[in-house]
């Protein structure tokens, strides 16, 4: 299911919701209507997928900083 992945991927990087969506397909509310029963079609699905498949961590992500110290 490709909520749980992405779920899974915002825990493991620690990207907010929003700024999945909009990096991934352009769209910030993304995550709020998978989580609301959205159905995504097969060309999203891919282009999520191709995303997470391809994101390369910040520094941040990669020594665990806070955010606002990067």
């Amino acid at each position: 299911m490709l909520l749980r992945e992405v779920e899974k991927f915002l825990r493991r990087t620690g990207m907010p919701a929003t700024k999945f969506g909009r990096l991934a397909v352009s769209d910030p509310r993304l995550v709020l209507d998978l989580r609301n029963g959205r159905e995504p079609r097969r060309r999203m699905m891919m282009r999520v997928e191709h995303f997470m498949n391809n994101h390369t961590p910040s520094f941040c992500q990669l020594t665990q900083e806070s955010p606002d110290a990067c």
